[in-house]
């Protein structure tokens, strides 16, 4: 089997007006994301994704390019099942046959950033045409499923303290979610009005339903330390980024200072990134976001790390269907997986990219054991919003 062809698409669609959401990104206004496709010489396609930024709208010109001109003719005539050999000629590029001699890596620039997420989509599509090749689930391949469903948390809240109560519990009755997660940080001014926006949630749901929140890295260390201090009697299943990536110490900091936990990971790239949180004991949940810290294969490296220093994996989900169904698997596979994240925005991306739906019944979503992904994208709906990047 040999690649044959290699295309990266933007995919640019439109959120209608009413159904946009407001946070620090500002007013999200479409959603983004690029659409690798990988075709083979036996007819059998691959489907990936990459990201160029971790909220919903991103100008993803850039990205493909980097897909289609840089990467693209490095694979062609490859064998798409040499995975982990592939991962290292994009990874080493042009050095890539003394790091693969040698055993180690021997990166020339792309460390981080783009470069890494070009490499995730490419990833992500030839994982799935292993599993597709094999008639195997991608989950089958990564050790096996460790369950038939796995809970969600709904991710979303982003309603003022008046109607924040009202918006989760509408998540809770919408499908069984025993979790929901909410937005706080720079958007509302200050610590304070975070929390009391936190205090008037958890008042609506009680104590039963789990509560995480997400700072999207927003605050400064003192600032995130104050926020912990007024929240600490609410019980929050985690405190989501509560400074920015760039901040490593600091974020340690803030999980010294609180006995709630920290969660953290969808700005990170590659296993270095995880390895130095870790390392320096900073957060309690590792969420690697595959469609940007560098595919499958880079989240079971992740994932071994969670699994060695005894922190919990919970891949980033806020992304579109191959993206989700990435996370899905190595969540499902791995040691230390344990929860889902489901978008409750606007998530075209999600539900209308693929022919399949990933339903949530009773908080729960049923791992399913389709070859490959267990996608099929409408290539139509490519058509119809993607975007040429030249």
């Amino acid at each position: 089997m040999k690649i044959s062809r290699v295309h990266a698409t933007w995919c640019h669609v439109p959120i209608p007006y009413e159904r946009q959401h407001v946070s620090d990104f500002g007013r999200v206004a479409s959603f983004d994301s690029v659409i690798v496709r990988v075709d083979t010489d036996t007819g059998i396609t691959g489907w990936g994704e990459a990201k160029a930024g971790v909220g919903s709208a991103a100008a993803c010109a850039g990205l493909a390019a980097i897909i289609n001109h840089d990467y693209a003719p490095l694979l062609l005539g490859q064998d798409p099942r040499d995975i982990s050999r592939l991962w290292d000629v994009l990874y080493n590029t042009p050095r890539e046959g003394y790091a693969i001699a040698g055993g180690h890596v021997l990166p020339q620039l792309g460390r981080r950033g783009l470069s890494i997420s070009a490499i995730a989509g490419i990833d992500i599509a030839l994982w799935d045409i292993l599993g597709k090749s094999l008639g195997a689930p991608v989950w089958r391949l990564l050790g096996g499923r460790r369950a038939e469903r796995m809970p969600a948390y709904a991710s979303g809240g982003w309603a003022d303290e008046h109607g924040i109560g009202a918006q989760l519990k509408g998540y809770c009755d919408q499908a069984g979610f025993r979790a929901v997660k909410m937005r706080v940080g720079v958007m509302d001014g200050s610590p304070a009005r975070s929390a009391a926006r936190v205090r008037a949630a958890r008042q609506a749901l009680g104590p039963d339903i789990k509560l995480m929140v997400d700072a999207h890295g927003t605050w400064t260390v003192a600032e995130a330390k104050a926020f912990c201090r007024m929240v600490e009697d609410l019980d929050l299943f985690w405190f989501e980024e509560p400074v920015t990536a760039d901040d490593k110490t600091g974020l340690a900091e803030v999980r010294r200072a609180s006995t709630v936990p920290i969660s953290t990971g969808e700005s990170e790239f590659t296993r270095h990134d995880f390895r130095e949180i870790a390392e320096l004991r900073a957060a309690d949940v590792l969420q690697p976001d595959l469609a940007i810290a560098g595919g499958i294969t880079e989240g079971v490296r992740i994932a071994a790390i969670a699994s060695a220093f005894n922190l919990r994996l919970a891949p980033h989900l806020w992304s579109g269907a191959p993206a989700f169904a990435a996370g899905l698997h190595l969540a499902a596979s791995q040691s230390a997986g344990f929860i889902l994240e489901y978008s409750l925005g606007h998530n075209p991306m999600l539900h209308d990219l693929i022919e399949e739906r990933f339903p949530v019944v009773d908080g729960m979503v049923e791992i399913p054991d389709r070859p490959g992904l267990g996608i099929t994208v409408r290539e139509e709906f490519l058509r119809q919003y993607g975007r040429t990047a030249s």
